[in-house]
């Protein structure tokens, strides 16, 4: 009796003993036919009701067959195109083919490594794959040349382009500096970091510490914050931004050292020979005259000291004779200039108290007699020429008139005498 559930068709064990009598008639088929056993593909003929069955399996079978190699297929083209979308973005990346032509100012700090510096400039836009980036400089070894700096590079830059930026001073980044005349070498500092050239806090330790081979810094030690002040050149200068702070002190020096020529230290010569003659006339034993020869950075001193006292340019070598007499005189040993006081206070005043002039500083030419112990400013030319050249005068005072010019005078009595016009 049939199992209603099977619709009419034999059963799996009907069709298991079907299979295996076929088996058996075709073993003894062989063996008749060729006397011994022999394997070969045969294809029973079934009843119809076992041939749909073996039909709907094989559709079965070509159709998943079908899908399996439909999703192969698409598979691979997909994948073949993410490849060439990547592809085509590296290649235009490496070689900025669509890049817009856009400048771009970056950073490169000491010490910043491959990895550093590709973030650097994924961040500013420059290169869009960092890992590129940084294998395509390990293939090229870039990361040797690159300098450490502040650039202006363009986002048009292939790989390569980029990293010839980096590697030398023509794509740097520059900015123009104007320093004035008689900026103390704090004002330059803080002018420079303003600017972007370097560091104060970096220029007050290469000033103390650098290795500077220059005539002019004779005398001065190192280890002294103050070591450069009065030998800084005021100019325009063209820095580079973000510069090591040694070489934004040599150039400032370099410029110093080409100003002051032969012409000048001949002049200096001359100039101890004069003070010389002075101080034998005013009763200066010859061991005192001949430790009283001015150097070159004395010089400086001095210019600086015209550079904050003269009201304008025609003074200077007026108000040098003044500190030169002082220099020769016996009567009059100390200079007793306010610049000098303004110059060792923590900030400036209009007017200094008699306080002011009581602090132990060696820059109080009241307390102290002789030049200060260093420059108070960076002198220009005209103050340099003024210490170098000075008038032959007899004055020993000026004071500032109500007209914005200096009147000099030779005894204290004149001195107080137009100082009680000044009241009046």
């Amino acid at each position: 009796m049939s199992d209603e559930r099977n619709n009419g068709l034999p059963d799996s064990q009907s069709i298991d003993e079907l299979i295996r009598s076929t088996r058996e008639e075709i073993a003894r088929s062989d063996a008749k036919m060729h006397g011994e056993k022999k394997e070969e593909t045969f294809q029973p003929e079934l009843p119809p009701e076992y041939a749909s069955l073996s039909l709907e399996s094989e559709r079965k079978k070509k159709s998943e067959s079908g899908k399996r190699t439909f999703i192969y297929v698409a598979s691979v083209l997909l994948i073949s195109m993410i490849l060439a979308v990547f592809a085509w973005s590296a290649i235009d990346d490496i070689c900025a083919l669509t890049s817009e032509d856009r400048t771009v100012t970056v950073t490169i700090e000491e010490g910043d490594s491959i990895a550093k510096i590709a973030d650097t400039l994924h961040d500013a836009g420059l290169v869009r794959y960092k890992l590129l980036f940084r294998l395509y400089c390990s293939a090229s070894h870039a990361g040797r040349s690159i300098i450490p700096g502040t650039y202006e590079l363009n986002t048009i830059f292939d790989y390569h382009a980029l990293v010839n930026g980096m590697a030398s001073s023509g794509r740097r980044a520059t900015a123009s500096v104007m320093i004035p005349e008689g900026y103390t070498c704090a004002e330059i500092f803080a002018l420079l970091e303003e600017k972007g050239v370097c560091n104060a806090e970096d220029l007050y330790n290469a000033a103390a510490n650098g290795d500077f081979d220059y005539a002019f810094l004779a005398g001065t030690e190192k280890g002294d914050r103050n070591r450069l002040e009065g030998c800084l050149f005021p100019d325009t200068y063209e820095f580079y931004l973000s510069d090591d702070a040694e070489n934004v002190l040599q150039k400032l020096l370099k410029t110093m050292d080409s100003k002051l020529t032969e012409e000048h230290w001949a002049a200096l010569d001359a100039l101890n020979a004069q003070l010389r003659t002075k101080k034998a006339s005013a009763g200066f034993g010859s061991q005192e005259i001949a430790e009283g020869d001015l150097t070159m950075h004395d010089i400086l001193i001095v210019a600086s000291l015209i550079e904050k006292e003269a009201a304008n340019a025609g003074e200077s070598a007026t108000i040098a004779s003044v500190i030169y007499n002082r220099l020769c005189s016996k009567a009059y040993p100390y200079l007793n200039i306010d610049a000098t006081i303004q110059y060792a206070l923590d900030e400036r005043k209009d007017v200094l108290t008699d306080a002011d002039k009581l602090i132990d500083s060696p820059y109080n030419t009241y307390k102290y007699p002789g030049l200060p112990v260093g420059p108070i400013a960076c002198p220009g030319m005209a103050s340099i020429r003024g210490a170098l050249y000075p008038e032959d005068t007899d004055y020993y005072f000026y004071a500032l008139g109500n007209d914005g010019t200096h009147t000099f005078t030779r005894t204290y009595e004149e001195h107080l005498a137009f100082l009680g016009t000044l009241d009046d």
